[in-house]
């Protein structure tokens, strides 16, 4: 069971990695050319992410075979949750702490990475 979780998790991990490049790189180009802030930019890659995470997680992490239409509103509503989680944190480090964005967008990651895994193991895909 422990060794399953474990092996679990790590593709999660690895899907999290791919889908952290698209939201990395949309954060740090929004900042970058000024077109957004931190919190702005963090929340937009966020979205680009999520697209990437519902995707390689359905099959590659989770292998289900709950419909699109079960999976993807729970998905949706923890993703929804984890959203105003990564703008609470982004702005309480960024804005309120003054912590540099890549810093607290680190810490942030690694917060809504394991509350998500637990929520979509047991919740979205149901395994």
């Amino acid at each position: 069971m422990l060794a399953a979780l474990s092996d679990q998790f790590l593709r999660y991990v690895a899907v999290g990695l791919a889908a952290a490049v698209g939201h990395y790189a949309t954060l740090i180009g929004l900042v970058e050319t000024e077109a957004a802030g931190p919190v702005v930019g963090s929340l937009a890659g966020f979205v680009v992410g999520g697209v990437i995470s519902y995707l390689l997680n359905r099959r590659f992490t989770f292998d289900s075979d709950r419909s699109h239409a079960g999976a993807v509103p729970r998905f949706a509503l923890i993703a929804g949750a984890a959203f105003l989680l990564t703008g609470f944190l982004m702005h309480a480090m960024a804005d309120w702490a003054g912590i540099h964005y890549m810093l607290a967008q680190l810490v942030t990651t690694g917060i809504v990475l394991v509350w998500t895994f637990f929520a979509n193991r047991f919740w979205t895909f149901g395994t």
